[in-house]
């Protein structure tokens, strides 16, 4: 299987905080790889660089053929992001917050389509404000997939979600695979 991100000897310091120890893997194209540890053991960090969000210290990344800490706006073009803690606008409604995101890239879904394959035809004119935690956490998923990506990364996907919603997210993930 093709690799589609290759992480070699990642290191990420703050001051004498060691975030990331020198940490490699690799993903092929249509894996599910999840990053486990406690809180405190650098997942984010290792997910945020690998993003262009943050620099590493020392380390190589390499997502989807190309050098992600040197081609950070190339990759991000290519990839989707659900942050730990999503900042969504409050004030905007769910086709507005899918339109706005929409408009970062030159590569996007349509907004009929993420509305429909998350479940939030009934919400699409609710402002974001008035949604439940799992409209909001579906709203967020589908702000990740807006430009079509070829990777997408969700930090703590299911934070938050009752049982039935994060089967639901489960079921969505394996159909994204």
């Amino acid at each position: 299987q093709e690799a589609v991100l290759v992480v070699e000897n990642l290191s990420k310091s703050y001051g004498r905080l060691i975030a990331v120890d020198n940490i490699s893997f690799q993903v092929t194209r249509g894996e599910t790889f999840a990053i486990l540890g406690p809180n405190g053991a650098g997942k984010t960090t290792t997910l945020e660089i690998i993003e262009g969000l943050r620099s590493p210290d020392s380390g190589r990344i390499e997502l989807l053929g190309i050098d992600a800490v040197r081609e950070r706006r190339r990759t991000q073009e290519a990839i989707g992001v659900q942050l730990q803690s999503q900042a969504l606008w409050p004030e905007l409604t769910v086709e507005e917050t899918l339109k706005t995101f929409g408009d970062l890239f030159h590569r996007r879904v349509a907004v009929d389509a993420l509305i429909e394959r998350f479940a939030l035809g009934d919400k699409r004119r609710s402002f974001v404000r008035d949604l439940s935690g799992g409209q909001k956490q579906r709203l967020a998923i589908a702000t990740a997939l807006v430009n079509q990506p070829e990777v997408v990364f969700l930090d703590e996907p299911t934070t938050g979600l009752d049982p039935q919603a994060r089967h639901s997210f489960w079921d969505l993930i394996r159909d994204m695979a």
